[in-house]
């Protein structure tokens, strides 16, 4: 007769590589966690900014965000809003080889959205610096702009990045059996069958 149990293992295994190689096993914990700070952090600037807008009545200039209200620059620049799009591009590349099955899968669907919200934060970015808009817009404009205001385009942005995103981090941390071979790092306990052993 023969009996089989299972346990967690969070295990991690002895990575002696480079920076890329570590941060998707050993460190892609903290470094999923440290992205995720600056995502909501930027989330929350939004949300501040639809608060100002749709609750307090600020006219939309006006309606900076929390660092707006502190920093105007930093909105008025594109600076803020650029670098977000930036960090994020970065993070969700050099964290995707850590992704596997369908975690990976959902993580390249928001890496590809978040490649175009950076191009259309790249063309308003450099509209402010070569003081040349284009579309013939008295301001800074985006492509889809043309069609849809600044404020709710980038809400819509945010959203459809960060959807598949929570997706993603779902199935990375709850792996279906098979899959859970595929990563290399602590962000998930994989249930581990133990080897079966003949009763006595």
């Amino acid at each position: 007769m023969t009996t089989a149990t299972a346990e967690q293992s969070c295990a991690l295994p002895v990575h002696d590589g480079s920076f890329m190689q570590k941060l998707n096993t050993v460190w892609h914990k903290p470094g999923n966690q440290a992205f995720m700070v600056v995502v909501l952090a930027h989330w929350a600037e939004h949300l501040v900014q639809a608060f100002q807008i749709w609750v307090l009545n600020w006219p939309r200039p006006q309606a900076l965000g929390l660092l707006g209200l502190w920093q105007p620059w930093l909105v008025k620049t594109e600076a803020m809003h650029y670098g977000y799009a930036l960090v994020m591009l970065i993070g969700l590349f050099m964290l995707r080889p850590g992704f596997a099955g369908k975690s990976l899968t959902w993580w390249t669907i928001s890496l590809a959205i978040q490649f175009w919200h950076h191009i259309e934060h790249a063309l308003l970015q450099g509209q402010y610096l070569f003081h040349h808009n284009l579309f013939g817009s008295p301001v800074p404009t985006s492509i889809a702009q043309l069609w849809f205001p600044r404020v709710e385009l980038h809400l819509f942005y945010n959203t459809i990045v960060f959807i598949p995103m929570v997706i993603a981090m779902y199935y990375h941390m709850f792996p279906a059996p098979g899959e859970a071979s595929g990563h290399g790092c602590s962000c998930a306990c994989n249930r581990r069958p133990l080897v079966n052993a003949p009763a006595a």
